[in-house]
């Protein structure tokens, strides 16, 4: 068949605070809190910049997917990004992750389930990695005059699971009217 199915390509955690996560061959998500031993994981916010202003909110950010049809677009612009290298936990191909509503919910594998809040702030140390990435995951929109974010989405996990490269991703869209993403 012609048709792509997508799947997770990577999956990546690390245990401390550092831009980019190493590939591993699986991950575990928990409920509510996010991927297991990853330092981004629990119910409140856990971004460092976030935690000394507003410790109690939230944390919207337990799980960054990222669309590797972005890195073969970064590729044409001379860089060379990998899976885990940005930050991301979840590597995928073959799904508009930009184009999902707030509220989706993304089944990775046999029993994860991840619910979509937002897409991913770029913060400035995308540029301390590869000097002029930064520019490359915003786009002006001419139209608007507002800017796309690019360097993936975020989101919580409603149902914990093991998550493995190759493993299917199925989206459950929520009942209208939807909601375009925000940055969170």
């Amino acid at each position: 068949m012609g048709t792509t199915m997508a799947r997770v390509t990577a999956v990546s955690s690390n245990g401390t605070y550092s831009f980019s996560k190493p590939n591993r061959e699986s991950i575990t998500l928990l409920a509510g809190l996010g991927v297991e031993g990853d330092v981004h994981a629990g119910e409140t916010v856990k971004h460092r910049f976030r935690m000394k202003h507003e410790p109690h909110l939230p944390n919207l950010r337990q799980v960054h997917l990222m669309h590797e049809e972005l890195f073969d677009e970064l590729a044409t612009k001379g860089f060379t990004v990998a899976a885990g290298e940005l930050g991301e936990n979840v590597s995928t191909r073959g799904i508009d992750l930009l184009g999902l509503p707030t509220g989706a919910l993304l089944r990775l594998g046999e029993e994860a389930i991840v619910e979509v809040t937002g897409l991913r702030n770029p913060c400035a140390q995308i540029d301390t990695y590869q000097k002029g990435l930064l520019k490359e995951v915003f786009e002006l929109d001419a139209t608007t005059g507002e800017f796309a974010f690019k360097s993936g989405i975020m989101g919580v996990v409603r149902q914990g699971g093991v998550v493995r490269p190759g493993d299917p991703i199925a989206v459950e869209l929520p009942a209208g009217p939807h909601r375009p993403l925000e940055r969170v």
